[in-house]
């Protein structure tokens, strides 16, 4: 078949190439051709010859059969060659159909390449979001967890910054607060949601706004943190002191965002310091107290005791007075000891360097050693080493101390054998190396416990027969502070068992004369009684003050209003005049200028107060001559008499008083001291006992917190918070008749009052401290109604 097809496919070929009439010619030979082989195969396969006749007759069959075979070969071949345009038109349509298909094909295949390629993408696309959407979900509940975690943490932070009584809150660098724990809340008056967006002007006081404002600029200034105090009010009026602690706040890139701030009441710490302050300068009252009353007559023993030794005296009353005497120097050593401690303990502890007769000085000491030293029955030598200079400056009181302490403690630990003071010297043009040395034979000091004998009441622990641990354990660290204060030294050899030789090097300039220091005695004149007014408005102090006065052999007339007194007075008719500050009418001031003004000559005018006396100046300053506190002394009176009085030549007859007997002082009169009786009475009358009773209660119920505040601003001295509490306890005690505690608040919500600063304190201790007393005493005044 496909032979034929290449056959008809050469004959069509062939007749395009030929034509059709070459192509016909050519046909029919071919025809005849043919005719005449088939003639003559046939013939000679039938008949085995051939003859012309067949031949022709072939021929003419062949010439015959031609046209019509040429026409219908013609015709075919036409047709033929219509239907292969036809068909090459169709192929070449089916080729480009089918160039077209696999084109499409392509395509499908590209689309089916990338349906399936997107497929697979969409299908991993799945997959990827179907683990997306797992991890999602991972994330998502790590972050719940998270978050609750968070918000656990959170809560436990924000329950631990509650919980801390210290300030803790934010500011952004607007100054608005960001938030804040409970604490903060507390103070300000407002939830930690209110506070947010405010800023301290909006919170504080204008002025405490202005300070917390300047400070945090300094801050964000200097971008470093920064710590300040700051005294700050309670809504209830409470103040508290806080050390505030501000650092920069930052975020995790660095950024500031503001401030935060920590703030630490420290109220109880200044109220601790200020007690210590307080005590300590109770404590140098003290001693100075101490110290003017102790060293006269200390100072009077041993003068008088020195004398008697010179007299004529049997050996055991030579014995007894040597006791006397070495006991009193003793005594006002060890007090010198605890004056010079307080005063180095508040680094007071100063020289005061005199003109000295070195000779004597040294024959002084070696003269008192002697005695000390025999009423033990020791030995003791004083021993010049060499020439020592005439004149020196120094401290004499506090050499003679030191030495004191040396030889004392040498007198002390040594049992048999004795006492060495030697004196030596390098003298140069201007000054001069003076050493002491006191050597003793006693028990001595162990190697380890040289290093420690200087410190304060150190006592050294060695012996067997009563010499260890006795003293008071300063003297040596007193003295040692001494002699470097002197700019020298003092150092110790020792050997137990051996004894031990103290060593004091002091560097002293050298002074021409000595001044002469003379005793004073002193002697207080003859007096007899004077004429005394006294101004005063509480029964209990006239009855006090009367009494003492009287006792002392004056006479005393009373008045207890200022117009009362002014009414009264005459000045050719009183020798003293006794005013208290605080009158019903007006104060003791006021009368002081009205007298003044009144009258050309005035005998002295007193003040008389409750508070303690620091500064007399406001007093002095306002009319008065001298101020005395109230109860009065026989000493405090007597020496007024004596500096006020007696220049105008009045003659005072003292008696010796030091006690005042107030047993004729009634139990109503204290009453009526403490409380408001006409007020009780006339209300009890009305309303009865009860309602009393309740008002009680209530103000037991209040009086802590009024006190805590008002502890607060006195801490803070505020002094208009000082008076505003005062006033508040002044009104409820006024309310129950407490006329005492309302006095005394009076006063404390006074700052016109002199000295008020000075004495507030001791008006509020009294407010805090007898308040109760004062309601039990109403109380039992109140049963017996």
């Amino acid at each position: 078949m496909k032979q034929v097809k290449i056959l008809a496919q050469f004959y069509v070929d062939l007749l395009v190439k030929l034509g059709i009439f070459r192509f016909s010619l050519l046909l029919a030979a071919a025809l005849v051709a043919l005719a005449l082989v088939v003639q003559i195969s046939v013939t000679l396969l039938l008949q085995g010859t051939m003859r012309d006749v067949e031949i022709i007759r072939s021929v003419t069959f062949g010439l015959c059969i031609t046209p019509w075979a040429v026409y219908f070969l013609s015709v075919v071949v036409d047709q033929l060659e219509d239907s292969r345009q036809r068909l090459s038109k169709l192929v070449t349509k089916l080729e480009q159909m089918r160039a077209r298909d696999m084109e499409l094909n392509q395509q499908l295949q590209a689309n089916v390449s990338r349906l399936n390629s997107e497929i697979e993408e969409r299908e991993k696309a799945e997959e990827a979001r179907e683990e997306a959407m797992q991890d999602l979900e991972n994330e998502v509940y790590q972050r719940e967890n998270a978050q609750l975690a968070v918000a656990e943490k959170s809560a436990l932070l924000k329950s631990f910054l509650d919980a801390s009584p210290d300030l803790i809150y934010y500011r952004n660098e607007k100054n608005q607060f960001s938030g804040c724990n409970r604490a903060m809340a507390e103070l300000v008056g407002k939830s930690e949601k209110e506070l947010v967006g405010l800023t301290p002007w909006d919170v504080y006081p204008a002025e405490v706004a202005k300070h917390i404002l300047k400070t945090d600029q300094e801050l964000f200034d200097d971008n470093t943190a920064m710590t300040d105090e700051q005294w700050l009010d309670y809504p209830n009026g409470k103040k508290a002191l806080f050390e505030l602690r501000k650092v920069p706040l930052y975020d995790r890139n660095g950024k500031r965002l503001g401030l935060m701030g920590f703030g630490r009441d420290i109220t109880e710490r200044k109220q601790y310091e200020d007690a210590q302050e307080k005590a300590s300068s109770d404590k140098t009252a003290f001693i100075s107290t101490i110290s003017h009353e102790l060293r006269t007559p200390l100072n009077g023993i041993v003068g008088l005791s020195r004398m008697l030794l010179e007299t004529e005296l049997t050996d055991e009353q030579r014995g007894y007075l040597r006791t006397v005497h070495v006991s009193a120097i003793t005594l006002g050593n060890i007090f010198n000891d605890i004056i010079d401690l307080d005063k180095s303990d508040r680094r007071r502890l100063e020289l005061l360097p005199q003109p000295l007769d070195l000779h004597e000085f040294v024959e002084d000491i070696g003269n008192i050693s002697q005695l000390m030293a025999e009423q033990k029955g020791l030995r003791f030598d004083l021993e010049c080493l060499t020439e020592l200079p005439q004149n020196i400056e120094v401290d004499s009181t506090r050499l003679r101390q030191v030495l004191w302490n040396l030889i004392g403690n040498a007198t002390k630990f040594t049992k048999q054998g004795g006492v060495v003071l030697s004196v030596s010297s390098e003298i140069h043009d201007h000054d001069a190396n003076i050493i002491f040395e006191v050597e003793d034979s006693g028990i001595g000091i162990p190697k380890t416990e040289i290093n420690n004998i200087f410190a304060m009441y150190y006592q050294v622990q060695q012996g067997d027969d009563n010499l260890h641990a006795v003293g008071t354990g300063i003297g040596l660290a007193v003295s040692q502070q001494l002699v470097h204060l002197m700019g020298g030294e003092i150092s110790v050899d020792s050997e137990v068992g051996a004894g031990s030789t103290f060593t004091v090097k002091i560097k002293v300039p050298l002074v021409e004369t000595v001044i002469e220091e003379h005793v004073v005695t002193d002697v207080r004149p003859e007096m007899t009684g004077l004429s005394i007014f006294m101004v005063e408005d509480i029964e209990l102090n006239i009855v006090v003050a009367k009494s003492l006065l009287e006792r002392l052999g004056h006479e005393v007339t009373v008045a207890m209003r200022g117009d009362q007194a002014l009414a009264m007075f005459k000045p050719e008719d009183y020798d003293l005049v006794l005013l208290d500050i605080q009158l019903p009418d007006m104060t003791g001031f006021d009368v002081a200028q009205k007298l003044r003004q009144q009258y050309q000559d005035l005998p002295a005018l007193v003040a008389l107060t409750a508070n303690v006396v620091n500064d007399k100046t406001e007093y002095l300053a306002k009319g008065m001559d001298e101020v005395l506190n109230k109860p009065l002394s026989v000493k405090a009176i007597t020496n007024v008499i004596e500096n006020l009085v007696l220049s105008c030549s009045h003659e005072i007859q003292v008696t010796d008083l030091d006690v005042i007997d107030n047993s004729n002082m009634t139990h109503s009169s204290v009453i009526d001291t403490l409380l408001d009786l006409k007020m009780l009475t006339s209300y009890v009358e009305i309303v009865g006992t009860e309602p009393v009773y309740t008002s009680i209660a209530m103000f037991e119920k209040m009086m802590p917190d009024y006190l805590a505040i008002l502890d607060s601003n006195m801490t803070a001295k505020d002094q208009d918070g000082i008076k505003f509490e005062a006033h508040k306890i002044k009104g409820a005690a006024g309310s129950i008749g407490l006329k005492h505690i309302q006095q005394i608040a009076q006063k404390a919500q006074s700052p016109e009052l002199p000295a008020w600063w000075e004495n507030i304190n001791d008006w509020v201790d009294e407010i805090k401290y007898s308040y109760q007393d004062d309601i039990n005493v109403l109380k039992t005044w109140l049963n017996q109604q």
